[in-house]
């Protein structure tokens, strides 16, 4: 079935003005993936992006307020999609091993282009999370902005999981922590098969980052 567009829904708080609402703030949030990927988050400035798409510096800083709410709404934006693939296909899964199965797979997988969103670049923007979205909360204002709800997505997918993992297995203790560690080791191994393959393991039949990281996941909880 043929799924209809879908406009993902960001937190207010983490821009000034919704990039979503102009041709400008579009370019900004997809220019602004394609730069960060090739420069960088640490080299990477609103001067060079506001050059980039042609405009004036000044018109980026009426959208964000720095360079970080820019990472952070990119992050969040990445997880609320993530949350959408989630609950869409696993809504109609009765069973609970199966269900869990496919939210790994989904978790793990590499991204294709989503159709049914017309702007951004999802392949573009999971390279980005790889290499640098722990950029957005390692920082030293963490907990106030914890606090202000700005990684409440993110939270949100792992708190689906983990129902998922306690569903399986209702007496398992660290259903947060094997999720979370599931979702950056991912991560890490795709960032590893790109810059130090050594690192890892290819796997001839399928993907080897999904099948990894489902076995670790099922031996785990005793499936």
């Amino acid at each position: 079935m043929k799924r209809l567009p879908i406009y993902i829904v960001i937190d207010s708080e983490l821009y000034l003005k919704d990039p979503n609402t102009s041709d400008l703030g579009k370019r900004i949030v997809c220019e602004g993936i394609n730069m960060i990927n090739d420069l960088g988050f640490e080299a990477f400035t609103f001067k060079k992006l506001g050059a980039q798409i042609g405009s004036n510096e000044s018109s980026i800083y009426r959208y964000f307020e720095n360079k970080h709410m820019l990472l952070v709404y990119l992050l969040c934006w990445y997880w609320s999609w993530v949350e959408y693939r989630l609950v869409f296909a696993t809504q109609n899964i009765s069973q609970p091993l199966d269900k869990l199965k496919i939210a790994l797979q989904l978790l793990t997988e590499r991204i294709d282009i989503d159709q049914a969103v017309s702007f951004i670049d999802e392949k573009q923007l999971e390279r980005l999370i790889i290499s640098e979205s722990s950029k957005a909360y390692h920082t030293k204002e963490i907990d106030e902005e914890n606090e202000k709800g700005y990684f409440k997505v993110y939270k949100r997918v792992v708190q689906r999981v983990s129902e998922m993992v306690l569903l399986v297995n209702p007496n398992y203790p660290y259903s947060h922590m094997l999720v979370s560690t599931v979702i950056e080791g991912a991560h890490q191994q795709r960032f590893f098969q790109r810059h130090l393959p050594s690192l890892t393991d290819k796997d001839s039949k399928g993907d080897s980052i999904v099948k990894f990281y489902t076995d670790i996941v099922l031996k785990t909880i005793g499936n």
